[in-house]
């Protein structure tokens, strides 16, 4: 028998897939075309979508440490918000002090001690003085009791280091508006937690504070670490800080920040406003990092053993 010819099946089959091709070539020219609306909403789409994006990563970075209160809004003017925490036993270890050594142990802010005006002015008390030096790193240190200043990486007695040019920077009228502020912190104080001012006694250190966002070149400059005053400065049994600049107006970051389990409580800086609580580990705290600007507060301490006291500022 002759052998078949099979030429026609494969004409066949190669006639089925370039109809395929065809019409698969028909079908995209048949698709319809994105118009410029549509070309125009898809792009919105896309932007929306990156910046939900954003936000929630921004979102996620603010929030890393457990922050999930704001104790005090920058925008508040609070007449005083105070809350009561249980005591540390870091008193223990220390003399105690009937009366004046906590008992009762919390944090209290007031916009009402201290006046704007006023907080302008101490702060140009504090440019004043952070003109003779400052920091290389982010964080300057400007104590008018002992004479200290951030001068590059060290620390120079600005009285001793500059004599009588100190003359020419200060007035006796910011001295006298420093002891004025620091005696109204000091009766806040007292009437916070029922205790009398005539037992309260001024500290060391007791000092100006100016922090941006350089790169720290020392310890000092490390001002974001958490800490605990009575531990890191066993004089301590209540603080206090003064805000001489504006969140999100004079700088970014800087907040301050009670440390919490899960929850801790954040004080944004206003100029005038007062921070006040009891110096245990029931107020373990940080500041965080300034990102841009220049933030400026003034820490006063108060002891209660008459020991570790020491006097206001003189000029002379």
């Amino acid at each position: 028998m002759a052998p078949q010819r099979r030429s026609a099946p494969r004409a066949a089959v190669d006639s089925g897939a370039a109809e395929r091709r065809r019409s698969s070539r028909n079908k995209k020219e048949r698709a319809p075309q994105e118009t410029p609306r549509e070309t125009w909403l898809r792009t919105v789409g896309l932007g929306a979508g990156l910046v939900l994006a954003a936000f929630l990563l921004w979102s996620s970075l603010g929030t890393e440490d457990g922050v999930t209160e704001v104790l005090a809004h920058r925008g508040e003017v609070l007449a005083g918000r105070f809350i009561e925490v249980p005591c540390s036993e870091d008193y223990d270890g220390h003399r105690r002090f009937e009366g004046c050594t906590p008992r009762k142990c919390g944090r209290g802010v007031t916009d009402i001690v201290i006046t704007r005006e006023e907080a302008q002015r101490i702060r140009s008390i504090a440019e004043k003085g952070f003109s003779l030096g400052g920091s290389d790193g982010g964080a300057s240190i400007l104590d008018l009791h002992s004479g200290a200043l951030s001068v590059g990486k060290h620390f120079v007695n600005l009285y001793r280091y500059f004599g009588d040019k100190i003359q020419n920077i200060f007035s006796e009228e910011d001295f006298q508006l420093y002891r004025g502020v620091r005696q109204k912190v000091q009766l806040t104080i007292a009437k916070a937690f029922g205790i009398s001012v005539s037992s309260l006694y001024l500290t060391k250190p007791t000092f100006f504070s100016r922090m941006n966002s350089s790169e720290a070149r020392t310890a000092h400059d490390e001002y974001w670490h958490a800490h605990v005053d009575k531990v890191t400065y066993g004089s301590f049994d209540y603080t206090s800080l003064l805000y001489l600049s504006d969140y999100l107006e004079d700088f970014g970051g800087g907040r301050f920040v009670f440390m919490e389990e899960g929850a801790n409580k954040t004080v944004e800086p206003r100029a005038g406003r007062v921070s006040f609580f009891t110096s245990g580990s029931e107020n373990l705290h940080r500041v965080e990092k300034v990102h841009w600007g220049t933030r400026y507060a003034i820490t006063i301490a108060f002891t209660c053993n008459p020991d570790h006291s020491i006097e206001d500022p003189a000029f002379t």
